[in-house]
């Protein structure tokens, strides 16, 4: 079984893969980009069963001083980062690639957390305008073809990649569609309890005009 799965593999076709457009998801529950991927083979494909790691390359790109001020948690002061600044992680996907001869695309969907103590919002939220500077790195199975027909087996290495820059305004789009105006802040159950009583003890109507009557006191 190993010799046969090592033959599979060193006949496998060379996959490419692009990013050639994002876009906000119309019509979805929540917040999610829609990334055009162009997916390329010297072979006919009969399906993948793709997954990609998504990182935020962030030395790919020049902050000024309000964006600095604004990713201090993530970087540290702006005199550190030289030794601070690095890739984050932000989301892994995954889609099912139907079957393709010489080049296909395929939709490949990224829900967009709002939640601010994921690293991955944090720098997205700091960030103004210009580009995200994104990395893709794929991995996955590949089935094709063998010159006999049979159906053949292989992996995807995860030193396939793509690079695509994200507009900002893309990623600002696709969370105002959902939280229009809004920003979410993540409390533990204890201090929501506390707020809660706050709330209740003052007659005060909203969330907001709470924070705003703490703010007030500070």
């Amino acid at each position: 079984m190993a010799t046969a799965l090592q033959f599979a593999q060193s006949r496998a076709p060379e996959l490419d893969f692009a990013i050639a457009t994002a876009e906000p998801l119309a019509h979805a529950a929540g917040p999610t980009l829609r990334f055009e991927l162009e997916v390329k083979s010297p072979a006919a494909i009969r399906s993948i069963a793709l997954n990609a790691e998504i990182r935020i390359a962030a030395t790919r790109r020049a902050y000024d001083a309000a964006a600095q001020a604004r990713l201090v948690e993530l970087f540290g002061r702006p005199e550190d980062w030289g030794r601070n600044l690095h890739s984050l992680h932000w989301t892994t996907a995954n889609v099912t690639v139907l079957p393709f001869s010489g080049r296909t695309t395929v939709d490949l969907l990224v829900p967009c957390s709002y939640d601010l103590e994921v690293a991955g919002a944090k720098y997205l939220n700091a960030l103004e305008d210009g580009d995200v500077p994104l990395e893709f790195m794929f991995s996955g199975t590949v089935f094709y073809a063998a010159d006999d027909g049979r159906l053949q087996v292989a992996r995807i290495s995860w030193e396939k990649e793509a690079a695509y820059r994200l507009p900002v305004t893309v990623w600002r789009e696709t969370i105002e569609r959902h939280f229009p105006g809004a920003g979410w802040l993540r409390l533990n159950r204890k201090t929501f309890e506390r707020l809660s009583e706050y709330k209740a003890r003052h007659a005060l109507l909203t969330w907001e005009d709470t924070v705003e009557a703490l703010l007030r006191d500070d």
